[in-house]
């Protein structure tokens, strides 16, 4: 557990729940999820004696839902959004998360072709004067944001600290989408990868699984990524209402509306170039299979000269293989040596006549594709 009381650009941080609000700033308390589950009863007394709030059964069923997608939810008193943020490593979700994606390497020594992708929920309760967080286990976001804010408020003046509890939430949440907006370059780097090893007429591409993968990856990505969007668009369409809340100005206000448009914005990029790859991924394997068939056609074109060359060679020596009684042709001394000469000018002409109708190997320009 985390507190941290913030009161302009002063801030303190603290192990033990706190016993009354800062007179001008805000508090933010941060769990993990099993501590958020065993500590229910103080949070709940918590809020009730510090801010007057009964928190819903179902809103804490959703903090505590490991597997919750993205959503906003709202009551009178408090808002309520569930983000899933993008991690390395194993967390609490490894075994149950859909979402895992495998670790393993080309085995032509390329870049990776997948790593493993952690997007476990974050929950936000966001009060007047207080906001709730509820994290998986060892949560790099929190302590990283954390650390930033203990470090900086020194450094800083009050305005570039976060004004309130809904506009710490949405620094954090961008914080969390850059960590999407990174993962762009390196699944541009894989698919750019696949798309190489797909397209080269000279490799024999068996890894069918790890671009199956690669494909599963990008759609759950898409689907979290519109989840993140419909999430963040609800919260966009509440804060209309906000503007009753004598507790916050309007300037305050529209800085929430203005940091909640940048990460739709942010998301709806990472949706845009997900969907760019799996386009790209899609015409690589459409391409892949037109090179397959190309040089197939080549390969049936060129056995196919090949045939007409030695069939009228075969037709000689069968002629000539006959059993005739009387065979002049057969008796002359130089019988044998103008049919080897016939035969070796008609394969010769007719290997040139399919030789430039481009019947044996490659057409001009697709140097790849020799037989």
């Amino acid at each position: 557990m985390h507190v941290l009381s913030i009161e302009g650009k002063n801030i303190s941080e603290s192990e033990v729940m706190p016993q009354q609000l800062p007179p001008l700033g805000y508090v933010w308390l941060s769990f993990s999820r099993r501590e958020f589950e065993v500590m229910q009863p103080e949070i709940h007394d918590l809020l009730q004696n510090l801010c007057g709030v009964q928190l819903i059964d179902l809103h804490v069923s959703d903090l505590l839902n490991n597997q919750l997608p993205s959503h906003y939810d709202y009551t009178n008193e408090y808002d309520l959004l569930v983000f899933r943020r993008l991690a390395r490593g194993r967390t609490e979700t490894d075994v149950a998360n859909p979402g895992q994606i495998l670790h393993r390497a080309s085995s032509k020594g390329g870049p990776p072709i997948l790593r493993r992708i952690d997007t476990s929920p974050i929950g936000f309760l966001v009060l007047d004067r207080m906001v709730i967080s509820v994290h998986p286990a060892d949560c790099t976001v929190r302590d990283a944001f954390a650390n930033r804010l203990l470090h900086s408020g020194a450094n800083h003046t009050a305005a570039r600290m976060p004004a309130n509890p809904a506009d710490l939430m949405l620094r954090m949440i961008g914080v969390m989408v850059d960590g999407y907006l990174d993962l762009r370059r390196e699944l541009t780097r894989q698919l750019d990868h696949w798309q190489s090893e797909l397209i080269n007429p000279r490799t024999r591409f068996n890894n069918w699984s790890a671009l199956l993968d690669s494909r599963l990856t990008l759609h759950y990505l898409d689907e979290v990524c519109e989840d993140q969007r419909a999430a963040v668009q609800d919260w966009i369409d509440a804060l209309d209402a906000w503007h009753e809340d004598a507790a916050l100005s309007a300037k305050e206000l529209e800085m929430l509306r203005v940091r909640s448009r940048d990460v739709l914005e942010h998301i709806e990029r990472v949706v845009h170039h997900v969907s760019r790859l799996e386009q790209s991924a899609e015409t690589a394997v459409q391409m892949h299979f037109n090179v397959q068939s190309n040089r197939n056609n080549d390969v049936m074109k060129t056995l196919t000269a090949l045939t007409a060359i030695f069939l009228p060679l075969n037709l000689i020596t069968g002629f000539f293989g006959m059993n005739f009684e009387h065979f002049p042709f057969l008796k002359s001394d130089i019988g044998l040596a103008l049919t080897e000469g016939f035969m070796v000018l008609l394969a010769l002409g007719l290997v040139a006549y399919f030789w430039m109708n481009n019947y044996l190997g490659s057409a001009p320009g697709r140097k790849g594709d020799d037989v």
